[in-house]
Formats: structure tokens, sequence, C-alpha cells
């Protein structure tokens, strides 16, 4: 009976976990973390929320690994419009579900 109950919690936060629409591209593993922003939009009834995010190194590091995560797990997505991983810049947009807002959590890795 408590192998059960073990397995039911373990599939109920791989699915919560599974829920939300995290961007992991690359590796963040023995790389330094270079650069860091939280990215916040209030919701607007019946309207969806679209934010720019753009990260240029002056350094020109060639980026290893990005992640945004949405820390309200939400249905909404981000994705890389330009550069990326193997280039020294980003651009990252993020998209809220209708009627919601954005709280995403930036890093880039070199």
């Amino acid at each position: 009976m408590k192998s059960v109950y073990i397995l039911l919690v373990v599939l109920a936060s791989c699915i919560y976990v599974g829920y939300c629409k995290d961007l992991i591209v690359g590796t963040s593993f023995n790389n330094r973390l270079i650069w860091q922003q939280k990215a916040e939009y209030n919701s607007i009834p019946l309207k969806k929320r679209v934010k720019e995010v753009f990260f240029s190194d002056p350094g020109q590091q060639i980026i290893k690994g990005i992640i945004a995560r949405d820390l309200d797990h939400t249905d909404a997505a981000a994705t890389i419009t330009a550069g990326g991983v193997g280039q020294s810049y980003a651009n990252i947009r993020l998209k809220s579900e209708r009627g919601s807002g954005l709280n995403y959590q930036i890093e880039i890795y070199v």
C-alpha cells in the first residue's frame, strides 16, 4: 500500500513538472551564468501579452545554454527568434496565454 502511494506522488509530480512550458536549450552544466533577468507583464483580460527579451554580450562570448523558466506554470510559451546557442546574442520571445500575464526567469550561460 505504501509503495502505491509513493508511486502516485511521483506520477503526480512528473505530470505537474511536465505541464509548464519552460525553454531549455543547450546546457548549464559546468558553464558560467553570465546574465539573468526576470521578465514580468501583468495580465489584461482577453489579451495575449508578448514580450521580447534581447541579450548581447559585449565580450563576444559564445552562449552555451539558455533557460527560460515559467515561474507561474501557465501555458505561456518562450521561443528563440534570433541568435541563441553558438552565438554571442539571443532574442527570446515570450507569449502568454489569453487573459494571463507573464512571469519568466531567463538565464544565459557561457
